[in-house]
């Protein structure tokens, strides 16, 4: 079945964070080298999408226990697959396997579910992160001129990520995270190239993310300036993710639902981080807080990020069923 048919007579629910479930493993150093990188020269620990091919068992289990929660949509283990950021670990060759192997993994366990439940199908979205580059703003203050990172290089890299993607099986990209709108533009104009190649229709998800209280992105758009920046792309929908819990997004939800022609997504973080960086926010609780703008009928895609687990999608996907989606409309920006 069609998602976009789907997404018109319920509210679908994205999987939450692969970082949050992959620290309960407690992994070390050998875990992520495997026998393939026993003798790379960098050290690894840390580089989770590595863990795609090293450790695949646990990359399964996550997906299948966010699966058995009530998700609807997994995301690939692959935030950070391009060959810019898996420079920092000089794993750039490595890129075309960890994103083909993630989507793979993914699949598979999808292809499982609705195997079991053909009246609720899985689907697999290639997560596309924002890289550690952005094209809008200078790493140097006495420099506002200079940038690290141009326009085609991105392209390039994100394409090339696409690539492996959608050789792996994805049905979706989810260009998420989005920090800077030039990024997001690179990678949106890599997927249409490669779209095009192979002459091939994948719908396109973006989420942006509000980095504080001044309801801006890091390179200083609002949600309505983010929204006007890529409403000339045929997207499947627009969202917003990470940075903030689920209050402090609502306002800007409320942007995107009155004026996008798109269908609405959002996995916020499970609250604010507390002094140790961890997220202490109950199931319970954020799935209350997300219940406010169902109820609104703000959103058409719902799932967590930073700090959230099994446990919140299971909760959040408990309030979901109770709501209908938000209807498309005409936009009116």
């Amino acid at each position: 079945m069609d998602i976009r048919e789907i997404l018109e007579k319920r509210i679908l629910v994205l999987d939450g964070a692969m970082g949050t479930m992959i620290q309960r493993y407690d992994l070390q150093e050998e875990d992520f080298r495997g026998e393939r990188f026993k003798d790379h020269a960098s050290e690894l620990k840390g580089n989770n999408d590595l863990l795609s091919l090293t450790r695949p068992d646990i990359i399964r289990d996550i997906h299948k226990a966010y699966f058995e929660a009530g998700a609807d949509i997994a995301e690939t283990n692959t935030f950070t697959s391009t060959s810019i950021a898996q420079a920092d670990y000089h794993l750039e060759d490595a890129v075309y396997d960890m994103n083909y192997a993630s989507a793979r993994i993914a699949r598979e366990v999808a292809d499982e579910f609705t195997a079991k439940e053909s009246d609720k199908p899985r689907f697999v979205a290639g997560s596309i992160g924002p890289t550690n580059r952005s094209a809008s703003i200078t790493p140097d203050v006495n420099n506002p001129g200079y940038r690290n990172i141009d326009f085609d290089t991105l392209r390039k890299a994100y394409r090339e990520q696409a690539k492996a993607l959608l050789d792996g099986g994805v049905d979706l990209f989810l260009v998420e995270t989005v920090f800077d709108t030039l990024n997001a533009k690179a990678a949106l104009f890599g997927i249409s190239e490669l779209l095009e190649e192979e002459n091939k229709q994948v719908p396109v998800m973006v989420s942006g993310t509000i980095t504080d209280a001044s309801g801006r992105t890091l390179s200083g758009q609002t949600t309505n300036a983010f929204l006007i920046s890529l409403e000339h792309m045929p997207l499947l929908s627009i969202g917003l993710n990470c940075a903030l819990g689920a209050k402090d997004l609502r306002p800007y939800l409320q942007t995107l639902a009155r004026n996008a022609r798109f269908f609405v997504s959002t996995h916020p973080n499970a609250g604010l981080p507390n002094e140790f960086g961890e997220y202490d926010q109950t199931p319970e609780e954020m799935a209350a807080q997300i219940e406010e703008f169902l109820g609104e009928g703000l959103i058409n895609i719902v799932g967590g990020c930073c700090g959230t687990s099994p446990e919140h999608i299971r909760a959040i996907a408990g309030a979901a069923a109770k709501y209908s989606p938000r209807k498309l409309k005409t936009a009116v920006v």
